[in-house]
Formats: C-alpha cells, sequence, structure tokens
C-alpha cells in the first residue's frame, strides 16, 4: 500500500501543539469525547480491559473511567511527550501491541485519518479483541476541511497553473462500513457527525489546525514553502464562497464513527439466502390483490 502520510511529521506536529497548548483548540477532541461517552452509555455491559489507542490525549481514557463500565485502562501512545509522565505504553504508530484476544474494549479518537494502512490497523484491532469484545472509533471523515480544500486548489491553479493537495484525503463514511467488515468484524456499524464551526477568516482557521497538531503532513505536500500570495488569495476566495451575511466563514468537520464486534457465537446473526418462509413476490401479489 502506497503511504499517503508522513506519519512521523504528523507526531512532530502533535508534539508541538501538545507543547503549545492554546486554549479551546481542542474542541473536536472533546466532543468526540462526548460522543464516546454516550455511546458507552448505550452499551449494556462492562468490560474488564480497555485500551485508547494513539488517542493523543488523556479524553478518551478518562471517558472511558467515567463511565464506570471499564475495570482497567491502557494507555498506548506512538511519543512518549502525549502521555505527560502518566502511566501508559509507548509503541510504533499503527501498532496494536496486545496479545490475540487480550481486550475487552478498544478506543482510538481522531487518529485513523493518519495511518497509511486503516485496513491493517483494523485487522490488528480484532486480533487483539477477546470474542465479543468492542472495537469503537472516531476519524476525520469525508467533507472535512472540504472548503479549505476547495479554496486552496483554487488559488493555486489561479496563481500558478497547477496544484498540489495540501489536506488529507478523508474516508467516506460507507467506505467505513466495508472497512470494519473487511477487519472481520460483526456487527458493523458506521454513522457521521458533522459540525460546522465559524471563523473570523481563513487564517483564523489555519490557526486553530495548526494548535491542534493537524496541519499537512502528506508525503506529496509541496516541497516549496507556500506564499503569502496564495495564502492571501485563498482567503479571498474562502470569503467569497463560504461566508455568512455577517462576513464569517464556515468551516466543516466531519467525524465519522465506526463499531463492530469481535465476533461470537452468542451474537445475533444474518439470516441465510433462501431461509425466509415468506417469499418477497407472495407479499408483493397479496398487497396487489389488496
Amino acid at each position: 500500500m502506497q503511504p499517503v502520510v508522513d506519519t512521523s511529521l504528523w507526531l512532530a506536529h502533535k508534539r508541538r501543539a501538545h507543547a503549545r497548548p492554546v486554549a479551546g483548540a481542542d474542541f473536536l477532541m472533546r466532543r468526540a469525547a462526548e460522543d464516546l461517552a454516550d455511546r458507552l452509555g448505550a452499551v449494556g455491559r462492562e468490560f474488564a480491559r480497555g485500551a485508547a489507542l494513539f488517542c493523543q490525549t488523556p479524553d478518551a481514557a478518562g471517558t472511558m473511567a467515567a463511565s464506570g463500565k471499564v475495570s482497567e485502562i491502557l494507555r498506548v501512545e506512538a511519543d512518549g511527550a502525549l502521555l505527560d509522565g502518566g502511566p501508559g505504553q509507548v509503541t510504533a504508530f499503527e501498532t496494536v501491541p496486545f496479545e490475540p484476544e487480550s481486550l475487552d474494549l478498544a478506543v482510538s479518537l481522531l487518529a485513523l485519518q493518519a495511518m497509511n494502512d486503516i485496513p491493517g490497523m483494523l485487522v490488528q484491532i480484532r486480533r487483539a479483541l477477546k470474542p465479543d469484545g468492542l472495537f469503537l472509533a472516531a476519524m476525520a471523515g469525508a467533507g472535512t476541511l472540504a472548503e479549505l480544500r476547495e479554496s486552496l486548489l483554487m488559488a493555486e491553479t489561479e496563481l500558478y497553473g497547477g496544484a498540489s493537495p495540501r489536506v488529507l484525503p478523508f474516508t467516506d463514511v460507507r467506505d467505513a462500513g466495508a472497512l470494519l467488515q473487511r477487519a472481520g468484524l460483526a456487527l458493523p456499524v458506521a454513522d457521521v457527525e458533522t459540525t460546522t464551526v465559524r471563523y473570523d477568516s481563513l487564517f483564523a482557521l489555519m490557526a486553530d489546525l495548526r494548535a491542534m497538531g493537524e496541519t499537512s503532513a502528506l508525503i506529496d505536500r509541496p516541497r516549496r514553502p507556500a506564499t503569502r500570495a496564495l495564502f492571501a488569495r485563498a482567503a479571498e476566495i474562502y470569503a467569497e464562497r463560504f461566508s455568512d451575511p455577517d462576513g464569517r466563514v464556515r468551516a466543516t468537520f466531519s467525524m465519522v464513527w465506526m463499531s463492530g464486534w469481535a465476533p461470537h457465537s452468542s451474537q445475533q446473526k444474518p439470516l441465510k439466502p433462501g431461509s425466509a418462509t415468506v417469499s418477497l413476490t407472495k407479499i408483493l401479489e397479496d398487497r396487489n390483490k389488496g
């Protein structure tokens, strides 16, 4: 699989953001943690051993603890600085450092979109889960930063006659469901939560992205520095195309949620083809007669 993300650079951005926190810039992670609390609350069971995988902040582990449903919680990060000296394990990004069938719950918040092998990561998670273990994850999905992507593309094409990718490609919610199935997870569900945030300008949005550690980490990113003229023209296009009557601009963040269970004999199974006792043809004929 051809790598798309420079994961070393992504981690460097995360370290920088962690070392220089900006109040309020963690709103997406806080939103993901709140959604995680709701989703865990809807699950009518408890978990002996859970892991927060590459969640970058303590929010996921804190939510798991606050639920009262997870007895033992393990944090896994790709850089020790993100653990703030607290308990946890440091391992290579995109690696699940647990024995097969050793976890009851695996959680990942806002990390999968930066991985080059999402299918492989999901397979590792499924193997680490005990039978009937639960996987819950949120990642940035298709539609995220669509306004910024379009504005930069138009500005660069206008100024230089061509454009380079500057925003990560994001996974569509339908593809996310297919990835769960491909990994062998049972009862797969994928849905999307979309948040629209308003900013004074493109520059305010980019400042937030820098504070999140989410500036471009594409391998194929342009090697020449972006010029002031490029960003100035992109800001003009952004304001022309994506502003509200009060002059503020909109930015879309689409969070794709994924859930699936390690297969277990107790789980509901779909009916086998041909096992229905009444045919669709007969149902339609009866309705037509009525």
